[in-house]
């Protein structure tokens, strides 16, 4: 397959990409300054005519969920324009060529909102119930993309991923922030760590996952649907604190930190992965205790050199 990744720049993509290139894909990523800006419709049609992809993996977008509170505009036009974007480069390049262009829109959990237990383990036709200006601009993404689909036929399929950990994430990201400050009191000789609300329970998932998730719903799943990528278990973040100070080399206390806390707190996100298993055969493979301890030993990479090992 000739893949294109939007966003092959950022925490997933070059995971996707290493992933597709093992898997005997011809891939062309698109990030940062090597491509036109989302909002560029004319720089898009450009580009998917020139690189004639057979499937778009689009994970480029405003990733913040806490910093969408302060720039809700700019999160919704990124997230939802830039995806109408890429979908109408798609149906463009279809009228073009006998082959449609597969579309693989990368949406959020965070479009579920907050949730009671008894609507636990969420399935895909739970009803989006946003409460983040990132969680809206994820819910539009989608209704975008199911559109494109029904409207005009573009093979538009929707990835749920829920919170997703591994080697290389930003320490915007909890787990990330987590190891880096972890990291910080081995350097200083002890310490504190902050945090927010650890209360909130999260269904994690290793990267290396998750892309692989990517590619099988490329090949195999069914166009207009959405499908949670997922593990099927809700971890207490108290837990992975926990696991991730197990692991240090000194005595580290924690705190709470206001500042950390969010306006509106999901307590608990735990989703069914039996839709992608059935009709993928899909199934996480790396465990969280493992994706915990590959997140601290590149944080600790990094303290010591500054540079990024390759995924």
């Amino acid at each position: 397959m000739k893949a294109l990744i939007t966003g092959a720049d950022g925490f997933v993509g070059p995971y996707l990409q290493k992933h597709l290139l093992e898997a005997g894909d011809d891939v062309a990523g698109i990030g940062g300054r090597s491509g036109p800006d989302l909002l560029d419709r004319d720089g898009w049609f450009s580009l998917v005519s020139d690189e004639k992809p057979d499937v778009i993996y689009h994970l480029a977008g405003w990733s913040d969920v806490g910093g969408s509170w302060n720039d809700p505009h700019t999160t919704f036009r990124v997230n939802a324009e830039g995806t109408m974007t890429v979908l109408e480069a798609a149906r463009q390049q279809n009228e073009t060529r006998s082959k449609s262009v597969r579309v693989i829109v990368v949406s959020s959990a965070d479009v579920y909102g907050v949730v009671t237990p008894d609507a636990l383990p969420l399935v895909e036709s739970a009803p989006a119930q946003p409460s983040s200006p990132y969680g809206a601009s994820k819910v539009a993404a989608e209704a975008l993309a199911k559109q494109y689909h029904r409207g005009f036929g573009v093979e538009a399929i929707i990835a749920r991923p829920f919170n997703h950990i591994g080697p290389g994430q930003s320490p915007k990201f909890v787990t990330a922030a987590f190891a880096k400050r972890i990291v910080d009191c081995e350097a200083a000789g002890g310490g504190v760590v902050s945090h927010g609300d650890l209360s909130a329970q999260r269904d994690l998932t290793d990267v290396r996952d998750v892309v692989a998730a990517y590619r099988l719903l490329a090949e195999r799943a069914t166009p207009g649907q959405t499908y949670n990528i997922c593990s099927g278990e809700a971890v207490p973040m108290m837990a992975v604190l926990e696991t991730l100070i197990a692991d240090a080399t000194v005595e580290i206390g924690t705190e709470a930190d206001p500042a950390l806390l969010r306006p509106v707190e999901l307590p608990v996100l735990q989703g069914s992965r039996a839709a992608i298993t059935a009709d993928t055969g899909w199934q996480p493979t790396i465990s969280l205790q493992q994706s915990l301890a590959d997140v601290m030993a590149y944080a600790r990479h990094q303290a010591q050199s500054g540079a990024e090992p390759t995924p």
